[in-house]
């Protein structure tokens, strides 16, 4: 193998968790776990992987800024860092209501990895190690250390895989195919046998990315050009918004056309992705550019955003077209694009193979149901994207320390946000590609809205340790706010008088007949609690997030109170809890796709049993019925 057994050897520095990788989940699983005040360790294949950002310079966009904004409400880093290095900042779908509101920022990549690693290194109890993992040891079905590629054992009490795209990865593009992580970077050959051996089902997935290309090559006359917001909105909930009201770059949108599509369709038979030689399952939500045109083709024209990688480089991210294709036609294909005909690439694009697991081999915790003290979390898990990713590491540090300290691990459920939503559908339901978070997922969405992380979530993460007493009174003192503003509005009654009808026919509202209450007017669609301040004397100067909550409960008041009752009817089903220890194949009456399922999943309560695939509400009856007797 890749060390003698004479050069094995015990590291005898003390370590209760390891973290194996240094993206963006293992980021946040790190943090988390060592703020928690155990001793953790983090593995990466190099230092210079941390946070780095392999695909898109973004953080956030639709429902993915939900995440990020809960991940920051649990007391995670990801929020704070983006605001400290974005060049570009907007909020996504402000035509639509607030449920699909996203904020999304452009990063500086280089400056965004080079900060998350300033706070690493600066955080108690973490140390970072620059080297390959190749075994989980475990005994008796119980982690008790990692083995590194030198041979070095480290003893410790959880572990929490955060691996990424890197384990066997293989890049690809045409007939050039290099064993490589993403960005060159070393991918880890060895430890996926040592996972299959501890019984671990692995698949194989693919993701890809666009080229990158030189600036000074691009003609943005031709293109339209995109500004950030004029007022800009931090991801966390503690970053001050006047220090985020910064000059912003433009990004710029163009478009491909049919030449462009001549090209491609041409040469798909030198394309990995369709003559066979990539294996692994592609993102559906995220699709390389020759699929868009073999699966839409009555698309005359796709979207390009060209994006800059930062402050310090002439390196632009050509969003929209990803692609396998070989180095000749990349060049034809990108130059066909309006602004681009004089293109310099300066990366190529490429697809990516790796291996990660199916995740329904998880707890609602993230950790293995057959291997105790084992987490996971990431893209390791089969989702996609960095905003899912640090999700899910957040919670596997959090439930890896909870563990050690021997209380119950946090499980967020669908109704309490999206990361409930992200981490129960890939532990419940069977999927064969790389999932990505979509707001449409969310059952409870004007519930889960980015606005009210804080309220939803940081309670949580006080319990649990991560957020400090001064944020957690300072959270109080804003519900207190709202509170006592929307019963203000409730009972503040507005006559007819000539300045009201006056204002309600400049804001194109109909005139009052007979006295209201500023709420009745607020839920008007055309009107707001700002638009009304002329004729409410008796309001304070509040907080613009105080002033957004107050006007959005008013608002969405009988939605909102209509998908409560909902949440409790899914309660309900989820306080059900199933014992660890049933026997499936004793229930009578139940399918044998549902016995299959459920013996498969294992899952805790009657709400997970009722979402598996292959379990119909007839089998939950049953079910139902089992359990009462």
């Amino acid at each position: 193998m890749k060390y003698s057994a004479d050069s094995v050897w015990e590291n005898k520095d003390e370590y209760d968790i390891a973290v194996v990788g240094a993206g963006h989940a293992g980021c946040e699983a790190a943090l988390a776990a060592a703020r928690l005040g155990f001793r953790t360790v983090m593995f990466t294949v190099s230092v210079d992987s941390i946070a780095l950002m392999p695909c898109n310079p973004n953080i956030g966009g639709s429902s993915k800024g939900h995440l990020v904004r809960e991940v920051d409400a649990l007391g995670g880093e990801m929020g704070k860092v983006i605001d400290r290095t974005f060049i570009q900042s907007k909020m996504l779908n402000k035509s639509k209501g607030p449920a699909v509101h996203s904020l999304r920022a452009q990063a500086d990549k280089a400056d965004y990895s080079r900060e998350m690693r300033r706070v690493l290194e600066n955080q108690e109890n973490l140390d970072i190690r620059q080297m390959e993992v190749t075994d989980i040891l475990a005994d008796h079905g119980k982690v008790t250390g990692v083995q590194t590629y030198s041979g070095a054992i480290y003893r410790v009490k959880a572990v929490v895989l955060c691996t990424g795209t890197y384990l066997k990865a293989r890049c690809i593009y045409g007939d050039v195919s290099t064993n490589t992580g993403p960005n060159g970077l070393q991918s880890a050959n060895y430890l996926t046998e040592s996972l299959k051996a501890l019984g671990i089902e692995m698949y194989r997935f693919k993701t890809g990315t666009p080229a990158r290309i030189d600036r000074n090559s691009v003609d943005f006359s031709k293109m339209e050009e995109q500004k950030g917001d004029e007022r800009v909105v931090p991801f966390s909930f503690t970053t001050d918004p006047e220090d985020v009201q910064i000059d912003q770059v433009s990004c710029w949108l163009t478009y491909t056309n049919e030449k462009t599509h001549e090209i491609i369709r041409a040469n798909l038979d030198r394309s990995p992705l369709f003559s066979g030689a990539i294996e692994g399952t592609g993102p559906r939500y995220c699709p390389s550019i020759e699929d868009k045109v073999v699966k839409f083709p009555d698309r005359d024209r796709h979207q390009v955003f060209i994006e800059p990688e930062g402050l310090h480089t002439n390196e632009m991210y050509v969003g929209g077209m990803s692609s396998s294709l070989p180095e000749d036609v990349q060049y034809a294909m990108y130059r066909s694009v309006p602004g681009l005909e004089h293109a310099k690439i300066v990366r190529n694009a490429y697809a990516i193979e790796y291996d990660c697991i199916d995740a329904r081999q998880l707890k609602s915790t993230l950790e293995f149901k057959k291997i105790e003290g084992l987490f996971s979390g990431g893209q390791f898990n089969g989702s996609s994207g960095y905003e899912e990713a640090a999700a899910q590491g957040l919670i596997a540090g959090i439930n890896a320390a909870r563990k050690l300290q021997g209380k119950e691990g946090i499980v967020i459920d669908r109704s309490q946000g999206y990361i409930g939503v992200l981490i129960d559908d890939l532990v419940t339901k069977e999927s064969h590609e790389p999932y990505r978070m979509m707001t449409s997922r969310a059952e409870y969405r004007l519930l889960l809205r980015q606005d009210n992380a804080d309220l939803r979530l940081t309670k949580i993460g006080y319990e649990i340790g991560l957020i400090s007493r001064e944020r957690y009174e300072k959270l109080l003192e804003k519900e207190k706010m709202i509170e006592e503003e929307i019963r203000r509005a409730e009972h503040t009654n507005i006559g007819t008088s000539p300045e009201v009808q006056s204002l309600l026919q400049s804001l194109g509202s109909t005139p009052l007949t007979s006295g209201t209450t500023l709420a009745e007017l607020i839920r008007r669609p055309e009107l707001s609690y700002e638009k009304l301040a002329q004729i409410d004397k008796n309001r304070v100067d509040l907080p613009y997030d105080v002033i957004e909550q107050v006007d959005i409960n008013i608002k969405y008041d009988g939605y909102i109170k209509r998908q409560m009752r909902q949440v409790e009817q899914f309660k309900k089903m989820e306080n059900r809890k199933i014992p660890d220890d049933i026997n499936y194949d004793e229930v009578k009456s139940l399918r044998i796709e549902a016995k299959q399922k459920l013996n498969q999943i294992r899952p805790s309560s009657i709400g997970q049993a009722s979402r598996i695939s292959g379990v119909s509400p007839a089998d939950i009856s049953v079910l139902l019925v089992y359990l009462k007797s």
